[in-house]
């Protein structure tokens, strides 16, 4: 079982490209606390209980760091008021006002705080939500279809536990209540008042009602589908956070990888076996479907049905079982190709809101945890994790050319026509990329050779210019009589004159 062999694998990732493909050190990916369970990048690197301590105990830290200088800001501006009385009786009243006031200063920060980690103190909130809700419209007729639905799933389900059952509605309305007016915290903040309710509630279930461990699992997944169909219009990518940036750059990282092969990853899956070729489909179809759904469980469900398929795509083609090995470079190939909407969102979604539990044991938190490891791979993906060169990973980056693709005459006959057209559309852009290229380069070759000529013309005709210059005489004078320059014209008889003689 694949599964029962990697339980121990949990969070830390170090990816590596071999010939041999995409390798997860799977002892790497515990949680860095050493407890056993699941990791989660969202959660640096631990598993979602482990995370909490650690949180709390950096708020709380971070509060007596904050009280303790609050109190000596506090000794000094009494040093400095009380040196500056002229009687002891006043300064002793000064002290004694002093005191007064940092007393109830203190009383009102640790109350302040104990509101804020006791998620089940809500006596004192109760009126004050009950007050601020009543001009405003419920909650409930302003459920969707798919929520009143849900609600009374929910109810029904309820029935089976009795008085516990009349309890746990009664929290989750209260819960419900509380989140509806706290949408000014931030969403760690909400997700640590959802983590503090199911720990909370699956406490109460096991110590005090004494619920059966599989019925506690089925109440707790029913008390996260009634909660987070509720939330989560509110809850999922929040405007006060880069969710939707994150998952914009994954879109056109993945984008951009589109000429990724199945060869480059070493992804031992043959997509000409039909078998093969239908689970490849629904895998996509499935990690597609994730941001459709609205629980944080149902989200976990299609990424394993998603990651089964995977298997058996692999079981097919190979003949034997899938490994893990194998298992994460086809998941890294599912992803590109499918390009997930909102990616980032719905994974900061089910780390957030979703039981942690199921995240930190079992299938689904494998899966999910292969998951992001997937997404993290991408993110960093280089030449030398493809076992190519960084001219080539760079050229098809930026779409000057792309890897050779599949002849059309060694396509199986079982092939989708749709495909064989794709790819010979793709060859046949490629064709004319090339030839455009060859266009362009014999264009700026004649350009170059018509500017070569023009030049040389230009100097042979200066240097014949040179060899024979040419010389302008001066404009002749009009003709004149045969004998104008004689000067002594005047001196010749006249002409003979013809004569006539008669007979």
């Amino acid at each position: 079982d694949v599964i029962a062999s990697h339980e121990i694998v949990g969070k830390k990732m170090s990816l590596k490209s071999e010939r041999r493909g995409i390798h997860v050190d799977q002892s790497e990916l515990l949680c860095k606390k050493g407890c056993g369970y699941y990791g989660n990048p969202a959660w640096q690197g631990f598993c979602s209980k482990c995370w909490r301590e650690e949180y709390h105990k950096a708020r709380q830290k971070q509060i007596q760091e904050d009280w303790e200088l609050a109190e000596r800001l506090q000794r000094e501006e009494e040093e400095a008021y009380a040196s500056s009385q002229s009687t002891q009786g006043a300064q002793s009243l000064t002290f004694s006002k002093f005191e007064e006031k940092k007393t109830n200063e203190k009383t009102r920060k640790v109350t302040t705080v104990k509101k804020f980690f006791t998620a089940s103190s809500r006596t004192g909130a109760k009126k004050e939500i009950q007050e601020a809700k009543a001009p405003s419209p419920s909650i409930n007729r302003q459920a969707s279809v798919e929520t009143d639905r849900v609600s009374k799933e929910f109810i029904e389900f309820l029935k089976t536990y009795h008085k516990p059952g009349q309890e746990i509605y009664k929290q989750c309305k209260l819960f419900l209540d509380a989140m509806n007016h706290k949408r000014d915290l931030s969403i760690e903040e909400q997700s640590e008042c959802a983590q503090d309710f199911y720990q909370n509630v699956a406490e109460k279930l096991q110590t005090r009602w004494k619920v059966p461990p599989e019925k506690v699992e089925k109440a707790m997944d029913q008390i996260e589908k009634y909660i987070m169909t509720r939330q989560y219009k509110y809850v999922f990518c929040p405007e006060t956070t880069d969710d939707e940036k994150k998952d914009l750059a994954v879109q056109k990282r993945i984008r951009a990888l589109h000429w990724v092969t199945p060869q480059m990853l070493c992804v031992p899956v043959n997509e000409e076996i039909p078998e093969v070729s239908d689970m490849v489909v629904k895998a996509i179809t499935d990690i597609i479907e994730m941001d459709s759904k609205r629980v944080p469980r149902d989200k976990l469900a299609c990424i394993t049905k998603c990651s089964k398929h995977i298997f058996n795509a692999i079981k097919i083609t190979k003949n034997e079982p899938a490994s893990a090995d194998d298992f994460l470079p086809t998941l890294i190939y599912i992803v590109l190709k499918g390009n997930p909407p909102r990616l980032q969102s719905n994974i900061q979604y089910i780390t957030r809101f979703c039981n942690p539990s199921r995240l930190m044991t079992g299938e689904d938190g494998y899966y999910f945890t292969n998951l992001c490891c997937a997404v993290a791979f991408i993110e960093k993906l280089d030449a030398q994790s493809l076992n190519l060169s960084q001219e080539d990973f760079d050229r098809f980056m930026t779409g000057q050319t792309s890897p050779k693709k599949q002849e059309s005459d060694s396509w199986s006959p079982d092939v989708c026509l749709g495909v064989k057209q794709m790819y010979k559309n793709l060859d046949l852009l490629s064709q004319l990329n090339e030839r455009q290229d060859r266009i362009v380069s014999e264009a700026k070759k004649l350009e170059k050779d018509l500017i070569d000529w023009t030049d040389g013309v230009a100097k042979e005709v200066q240097d014949i210019v040179e060899k024979y210059p040419l010389e302008i005489k001066p404009k002749n004078q009009a003709l004149a009589a045969i004998d104008s320059e004689n000067v002594e014209n005047d001196k010749l008889p006249p002409p003979l004159q013809p004569q006539v003689y008669a007979g």
